[in-house]
């Protein structure tokens, strides 16, 4: 009988996809930012971020920035934990340095391995077809590719489902998705196909496109009809509590989503940013946010809430600065 091979995943999308492959119990280690489904937290955490908690997103970038112009990473590998559990199989990422543990972060710790090194995957999508094909990867290293196979199918088959029942429905609304707040960033990779599929047109990114910084000016011009904050990392509160800085600025209360009450805040710690299985209900997410009515503000357990509208007051005083110098 064939041992199953222990799985060390260092990426939230990839231990999303072990789990849904089934593969739950195989699972030794994770990352520290590992957390759904819930049960994981149980599990030894094999990486740590040198970034302090309760940063802003100027300080959160800047902080970045810093250590990557020094050669450094953001992050940390316990080696020895590491070597501890035996994995045959390192689930990690080469897409972004910010973001995750990459094969880099790994040099020292497969460098000293003693014994068989385990098989390190990376994983590196830039949209759908290659999450499907990631899906594929893990599926035949592991063993289980009828089940990868299914997996696909059916998350095909949920948005194919999603974009059929959208094609008929109202016009599509041009939409403005923000993956960071300071500095402005707007959403790319499989964002803009998330956003076709549920209905809305995606502006600034094409499918496929990395996510790049977004000048204030860029998002005045287009104007989109909505606006959803997806920060990568960031939960709803989190997001919330960045915003007063936003909403002080003329030019965003002079945007008409602002004033139609047409902002959303998603969940971009657990949905748009993570490569997996839940795309499928990210997609979801924009799907019911295009049908929001005036009276639907969501909730935290749906993923998203959508702004209360400025009141008549703050917009009069906008208006009354559109003459004045915009301050980028």
């Amino acid at each position: 009988m064939t041992v199953p091979p222990r799985i060390v995943s260092l990426l939230p999308s990839a231990t999303e996809i072990v789990v849904a492959l089934g593969l739950g119990e195989q699972l030794v280690g994770r990352s520290h930012e590992c957390d759904y489904p819930a049960w994981v937290a149980r599990l030894p955490v094999c990486t740590s971020t040198i970034l302090a908690k309760g940063l802003s997103s100027i300080e959160i970038d800047n902080r970045v920035q810093a250590i990557v112009s020094r050669g450094l990473s953001v992050y940390e590998v316990d080696s020895e934990l590491l070597r501890a559990l035996r994995p045959d199989i390192i689930l990690t990422q080469s897409q972004c340095a910010v973001c995750a543990v990459t094969p880099r972060d790994l040099k020292d710790a497969l460098g000293n391995w003693v014994g068989i090194a385990p098989e390190l995957i990376s994983l590196a999508p830039d949209r759908l077809a290659d999450i499907w094909g990631d899906m594929t990867r893990v599926g035949e290293a592991t063993g289980v590719c009828a089940r990868a196979e299914n997996l696909v199918e059916r998350l095909q088959g949920r948005l194919e489902a999603l974009a059929g029942r959208r094609a008929a429905s109202r016009p599509r609304p041009t939409i403005a998705a923000i993956e960071w707040t300071e500095p402005l960033m707007a959403a790319g990779n499989w964002v803009p196909e998330l956003i076709e599929i549920a209905g809305g047109r995606a502006l600034f990114m094409a499918p496929g496109q990395h996510s790049a910084w977004l000048d204030w000016s860029a998002l005045v011009d287009q104007d989109p009809a909505l606006i959803v904050m997806m920060p990568c990392g960031y939960r709803i509160s989190q997001t919330l509590a960045e915003l007063p800085a936003i909403a002080a600025r003329a030019d965003w209360q002079n945007l008409a989503a602002v004033r139609a009450g047409r902002v959303f805040v998603a969940d971009g710690h657990h949905f748009f940013n993570r490569p997996g299985p839940r795309l499928v209900e990210s997609a979801e997410i924009i799907a019911a946010i295009v049908d929001a009515e005036d009276w639907e503000t969501g909730s935290l357990d749906r993923g998203w809430l959508r702004l209360p509208a400025p009141p008549a007051a703050a917009i009069r005083r906008t208006d009354a600065l559109a003459g004045s110098p915009r301050r980028w």
